[in-house]
């Protein structure tokens, strides 16, 4: 058939096989609500025998006004409890008829550890299913990305077994590992310079150094640089400015560097390596200028665009990435989490802040909270609204129904309607819930912040000296980037001040306090730097109310901000620093989860 005969309302396909994957999204968002109708069908008929529904006494029912009444809207911390049964063995149909194939663990946490998400084998289909879109959608608006490659950084984590024997990893290092991955029909539009095998490799400097080698050795093919977020690919060209003089002797000399010993990247590299002076020469020239400015352009000069994730927290990375990449375009092409993979990118050239996702309907079921922060009343099932009558304008908490036994789940992103494709809204991704610091995948909330400060200050009595007030910002500015936290210190024995190595400690204890998330970006994928205190002079945040009450702020009203990042509030707090202190050991992690 040919391609024009397929021709989507999206735009003209490059091929027949993206003319599908575009017709197939046309389908699913014109008839939206249809599509949910059937899902939440489907889902309940299939786990109407579960331990879960028969609870909530649904009796076989699969339509949606039965489902309301009776199914309650639900935390993580209330199902907790049935995952931890799951976990420790029981293999009883609880939340799935389904047998739940392995946990994928959030980068949300409870209680400190990561939260553990059940999920079934037809779930990678699932998600297959969505990443099949990406291209189709993406070569509408960059055409010949089948004449080069993507230089994309990407990696597994550690996994580990629950008590009951599953997998329990993240949801990529899950994708990654699979078949569905390992063994992917080759495309032409989706080619890596990076082999299977570097990125598989668990220890992260081999699986980087070799991706990175294997990119300047493709460096005319390279059609697009990218990672999962956008700190990553800052990660990988601080590597790169750490590592390039050993990495130009390799290409040299045709040679593998010797802390490269996984043997099965050494084993693929033999098919990647090469003595090439000329390049080495040119890395040399590069590299060694102390300007890094668009030194991805200098290094790629084909790079047409740059995919990484740049909505939400990673939006401070915007300046840094435009540093480096002389302004090129940045692109978000899909929304996904560890509960489930949402939506897609339909216009994926568009700014960072313009970035909207359409909700695919074939998903999962989706319901929406109305998100009011000044609402004092609690939120109830009652209050949801399905995804076809969501208002343009309106800010959302996303609520799913999963094939895998998720009924009625807070996912804790609150998202804002822009606008609709066909019937299917189009949402822009506003923040995670209670999230205060993130640098990488980390979230730390409020509530954690305290406990760590309160640990920390512990160290502190011997001295006679506590904490007066604080607040705390995520400096990007550094690569990786880390938590700075500013401290007012109450000294009653101005003879007795404690002692850099006490603060240092304190820098430590605040770390070690921290989720498990957060220790394995510091520990396992460098992902996050040192923990830095900065004490300010007595009476700073007297001047930071006083700032405040001068633009408006109400006196009787006014609570210091656990977290700031507003210019003239950075300005005044660094202005008063005294004296800065750095932890000078890794935080305690595993990946074993706490018992």
């Amino acid at each position: 058939m040919a391609v024009d005969a397929l021709c989507s309302p999206l735009g003209p396909p490059a091929c027949e096989k993206d003319a599908k994957a575009l017709q197939f999204i046309e389908e699913m968002t014109r008839n939206a609500d249809a599509v949910q109708e059937n899902v939440l069908a489907e889902i309940l008929c299939r786990n109407s025998q579960t331990e879960y529904l028969r609870l909530h006494n649904l009796g076989g029912a699969t339509d949606r006004e039965t489902f309301k009444s009776k199914i309650p809207m639900v935390t993580y911390e209330d199902l907790q409890p049935i995952i931890e049964r799951i976990a420790n063995g029981d293999r009883s149909p609880i939340l799935s008829s389904h047998p739940i194939s392995e946990f994928l663990t959030s980068s949300g946490t409870s209680a400190g550890e990561r939260k553990l998400m059940p999920t079934i084998r037809e779930e990678l289909d699932r998600r297959q299913l969505l990443y099949s879109l990406l291209m189709p959608v993406m070569n509408l608006y960059m055409p010949g990305l089948d004449k080069g490659k993507g230089l994309y950084f990407l990696f597994v984590k550690s996994e580990t077994k629950t008590p009951g024997g599953l997998l329990a990893r993240p949801v990529l290092t899950s994708y990654y590992k699979s078949d569905h991955f390992k063994t992917r029909s080759f495309d032409p539009y989706n080619v890596y310079t990076s082999p299977n095998e570097a990125i598989l490799c668990p220890d992260s400097f081999q699986s980087m150094y070799s991706q990175m080698l294997c990119g300047l050795y493709e460096r005319q093919q390279v059609l697009r640089l990218g990672a999962i977020f956008a700190s990553g690919l800052l990660r990988a060209i601080r590597f790169l400015q750490l590592n390039w003089r050993v990495l130009a002797h390799d290409i040299r000399t045709g040679t593998l560097n010797a802390k490269i010993f996984d043997s099965d990247i050494r084993r693929c590299m033999t098919q990647v390596l090469r003595s090439d002076p000329e390049l080495a020469d040119f890395i040399e020239s590069e590299c060694s200028k102390d300007n890094w400015e668009r030194i991805i352009t200098r290094i790629w000069p084909n790079t047409k665009y740059l995919e990484v994730i740049v909505t939400g927290a990673m939006a401070q990375y915007i300046p840094t990435l435009d540093y480096y990449s002389g302004g090129l375009p940045k692109v978000c092409t899909m929304y996904a989490s560890s509960e489930c993979y949402f939506g897609l990118n339909l216009n994926p050239m568009c700014k960072p802040s313009e970035v909207s996702y359409t909700i695919m309907p074939n998903m999962a079921y989706f319901e929406f909270l109305p998100h009011d922060p000044n609402s004092q009343s609690g939120a109830t099932g009652d209050k949801l609204v399905d995804l076809v009558n969501v208002q343009v304008g309106k800010e959302y908490e996303l609520v799913i129904t999963t094939y895998a036994g998720l009924c009625r789940y807070r996912v804790g992103d609150i998202l804002r309607v822009t606008g609709f494709h066909n019937s299917a809204p189009q949402f822009h991704f506003v923040r995670r819930k209670n999230v205060l610091l993130s640098i990488d995948s980390d979230k730390t909330d409020e509530a954690e912040l305290q406990t760590a400060v309160d640990n920390a200050s512990k160290l502190l009595n011997e001295f006679n000296t506590s904490v007066v007030e604080y607040t705390s910002y995520a400096d990007t500015k550094t690569i990786p980037g880390h938590y700075v936290i500013y401290w007012e210190l109450l000294v009653k024995d101005s003879a007795n001040f404690p002692r850099d190595d006490v603060l240092e400690g304190c820098c430590l204890a605040m770390e070690e306090s921290m989720n498990s998330v957060y220790r394995q970006g510091r520990v396992e994928c460098n992902s996050i730097g040192a923990l830095e205190i900065r004490v300010v002079k007595n009476g700073t945040f007297e001047e930071l109310m006083d700032y405040a009450i001068s633009r408006g702020a109400s006196i009787n009203q006014y609570k210091v901000p656990r977290c700031v990042n507003f210019t003239p509030i950075m300005e005044l707090l660094d202005s008063r620093v005294v004296s800065s202190h750095f932890s000078q050991s890794l935080p305690h992690w595993t990946p074993e989860r706490r018992r």
